[in-house]
């Protein structure tokens, strides 16, 4: 399964989710792939079993290292987004508007954060049902 081409769009923090379970397609269907991958007796002298296990877990490593990108770049960008809110903040005090956007961007930070952790476990469960 291919990630979706492009930059992760980081403003909305659904989209980027929705996005992120798209790619998460791949690790969903695990159990569906190794049974479609790995042929049965019947079938074995027709597919090598080993270049299509090969294949799923290339196609695996590419997914969980572009999720990992994805994820990271947006935390980078939201942390630069929070950094000069903050910066702004210490500037504007008084500012409320400025306040509630930077405890926006935090929250929003926090979750993006919370998503390597996710990602984390998604990554352990393919694997294991890989082994």
């Amino acid at each position: 399964m291919a990630a979706p081409s492009g930059a992760a769009s980081c403003e909305d923090f659904a989209e980027f989710q929705e996005l992120l379970r798209v790619m998460r397609t791949i690790d969903d269907r695990i159990v569906h792939e190794l049974n479609t991958t790995i042929p049965t007796a019947s079938f074995a002298g027709k597919i090598d079993a080993g270049q299509t296990c090969k294949a799923l877990y290339q196609s695996l490593m590419d997914a969980h290292t572009s999720r990992e990108r994805i994820i990271k770049n947006c935390i980078a960008q939201t942390s630069s987004v929070v950094k000069t809110l903050r910066e702004e903040r210490e500037k504007a005090q008084d500012d409320v508007a400025l306040l509630k956007q930077l405890r926006k961007e935090q929250t929003k930070l926090k979750l993006m954060q919370s998503e390597l952790n996710v990602e984390e476990v998604v990554n352990d469960r393919s694997w294991k049902v890989l082994s």
